[in-house]
């Protein structure tokens, strides 16, 4: 529907309610989770606080537990702040314990597009808001495709980007021409420039420059690139 009045679903969130399109999804995920929470939360006769912000719900958003268990986990934090409402931090140790109790199977699909989250993984130093392709999922860990290679990251590692099908078969398939070009040995280091900030620019569409410039590094080593359906 958005494509009536908007080229891209971020010039539409940025449009209509002046939100990147990340934090438009945040908004949305949180607001599924604020409806579970009036559904299962206990009502024995005393007030449970509700979350007053998405900040507050993110983490419990992120780790796709069952309805059930986020009011779970909700309750257990209104307790642990003293029956206040309780900071994001609060939830995400609840959710941290909950997740390294049961289990949680991991959440990723291949062909999904992650941003790396460095954290305190020595591989990772330096690649921070690089994002990538899933392309094999473990039991607790991802492998992720980005344009200077391949990483086996823990998924407390990837920041999930939720894209539309379209969206992330386009970023597939630039990430694609990425890696192509990052394999030409002489390359310029222009080059390099032009690789690094596409490789951190994580939208599924290019701005009519960067098309420019990167089917132009294209030509220039000969490579030929037809988009796949």
């Amino acid at each position: 529907m958005y494509r009536s009045t908007h080229r891209t679903f971020e010039e539409y969130c940025r449009g209509r309610f002046n939100y990147s399109r990340d934090a438009a999804y945040l908004k949305i995920s949180a607001t599924v989770v604020y409806e579970n929470l009036q559904k299962f939360l206990p009502t024995n006769g005393r007030q449970i606080p509700m979350p007053t912000n998405e900040r507050q719900l993110r983490f419990l958003a992120k780790a796709e537990l069952e309805p059930a268990v986020q009011a779970d986990v909700w309750q257990q934090a209104v307790e642990q702040a003293g029956n206040k409402i309780p900071s994001g931090r609060i939830v995400k140790d609840i959710v941290d314990r909950i997740r390294e109790r049961t289990k949680v199977p991991n959440p990723y699909n291949i062909g999904e597009i992650c941003i790396l989250l460095p954290k305190d993984d020595p591989e990772l130093r330096g690649k921070g808001g690089y994002w990538g392709v899933v392309s094999h999922v473990g039991k607790y860990s991802c492998t992720v495709q980005t344009w200077d290679g391949d990483y086996t990251v823990k998924i407390e590692h990837l920041k999930l980007l939720e894209l539309l099908d379209e969206d992330c078969q386009f970023m597939q398939q630039l990430c694609v021409r990425l890696r192509q070009l990052h394999q030409v040995a002489s390359r310029d280091s222009s080059v390099d420039w032009l690789l690094q900030g596409l490789g951190k620019q994580a939208k599924p569409y290019l701005s009519s420059l960067h098309a420019l410039l990167l089917a132009a590094a294209e030509r220039e080593y000969n490579l030929v690139w037809k988009q796949q359906k």
